[in-house]
């Protein structure tokens, strides 16, 4: 490490021993593009964007490493040049999230459903603890965890564990392949659609629906692409406008995400329409479905554990918390793993769960 990062290290060291010291809280922040995402935002900002910079990048090895405060378009880019990518498609909502950010937060994009979510991506990180050690949990090759896997449960802690200062991530090839299909279908019959597809092995890579249309993208090798069209029909769509279509999918902007009020519900994919007023968007071939300004009184999370899912309120007022209520033993699992972690909570207090 060079003298300028270990400076940075030493500095961060620094000011967690004085936070434990005045019982201080401290927020974690990368780039702050996700500063909307969880319940609250408490303490003393401590910036991380500095501590950046790829560690290691290992092409034929499908391996890359890099700090916690590297932007992810450095990062999109050096695979890029590889022909290789994040498979997950992390959110960048229209800016430049760290992959400390990406990981914390643990969001994943369109192709999740068919190449897996951001924790399965993960092979290692290391994270800076409240008592100032820095830990390592798995490492930088695809069989290396042996034991409870620390680094994977990392994803989605929104920084109440510890500072994620490195991480270690499996990346894929780009497919040789890849086209986008539009049907004029109504949801449940998308739905139905999407299910079927997966079910017969086809070689789809994202399935959404919206307005009246389902969008659906084939990758792979050119036959297996090619007998999937031939399969599924429906109208090919012009590469530009298919590649920007699930670019603003991905990145929750197409004009569906202009509402004042979102919710992002979680459903088993086989799930029927569910009893909500308004067209939903439908991601995640039918696991994930967003709706957009509900009726105040409409009991939305009533109606998506009724469907054995969860509801996050992902934009607007939250009176009963941002994130789904969870089971008790569940809520009892994080709290000790808070206090084991962090015991005197310092790091984004509240941010997961708000006592």
């Amino acid at each position: 490490m060079s003298a300028s990062l270990d400076a940075v290290l030493g500095e961060l060291r620094e000011r967690i021993a004085a936070a434990q010291g005045a019982r201080r809280a401290l927020r974690l922040k990368g780039a702050g593009t996700k500063d909307f995402y969880g319940e609250t935002l408490a303490g003393e900002v401590l910036e991380l964007g500095a501590f950046s910079g790829i560690v290691d990048y290992e092409p034929s090895e499908l391996v890359l490493t890099a700090r916690c405060g590297t932007a992810l378009s450095e990062i999109e880019a050096a695979l890029s040049a590889r022909d290789q990518f994040l498979a997950f498609e992390p959110p960048a909502f229209g800016a430049d999230p760290t992959i400390g950010g990406v990981i914390a937060a643990g969001l994943s994009g369109p192709r999740r459903a068919y190449a897996g979510a951001a924790r399965d991506f993960v092979l290692g990180a290391k994270l800076l603890s409240a008592d100032g050690a820095l830990l390592r949990f798995g490492g930088r090759v695809m069989k290396n965890v042996a034991g409870f896997d620390v680094s994977r449960l990392l994803c989605g802690s929104l920084g109440t564990l510890g500072i994620i200062t490195e991480i270690s991530l499996k990346v894929l090839p780009r497919p040789r392949a890849e086209e986008t299909l539009r049907l004029q279908l109504p949801a449940a019959a998308a739905v139905e659609s999407f299910n079927r597809w997966s079910a017969a092995g086809l070689a789809v890579s994202g399935a959404a629906w919206w307005q009246g249309g389902a969008w659906v993208r084939l990758s792979g090798s050119p036959p297996a692409v090619r007998a999937a069209r031939e399969r599924i029909g429906g109208e090919r769509v012009e590469t530009a406008r298919a590649q920007a279509w699930w670019q603003s999918l991905r990145h929750a902007q197409l004009p569906f995400f202009a509402g004042r009020v979102i919710w992002r519900l979680s459903v088993p994919a086989t799930t029927s329409p569910l009893p909500l007023p308004g067209d939903p968007l439908i991601d995640w071939g039918g696991a994930l479905r967003w709706y957009a300004d509900p009726p105040g009184e409409v009991a939305i999370r009533e109606i998506a554990s009724a469907a054995a899912g969860t509801a996050l309120c992902w934009r607007g007022p939250a009176p009963q918390g941002r994130f789904h209520p969870l089971p008790p033993a569940l809520a009892r699992l994080q709290r000790r793993l808070k206090e084991r972690f962090d015991p005197h909570g310092i790091f984004n207090p509240g941010r997961l769960l708000t006592d």
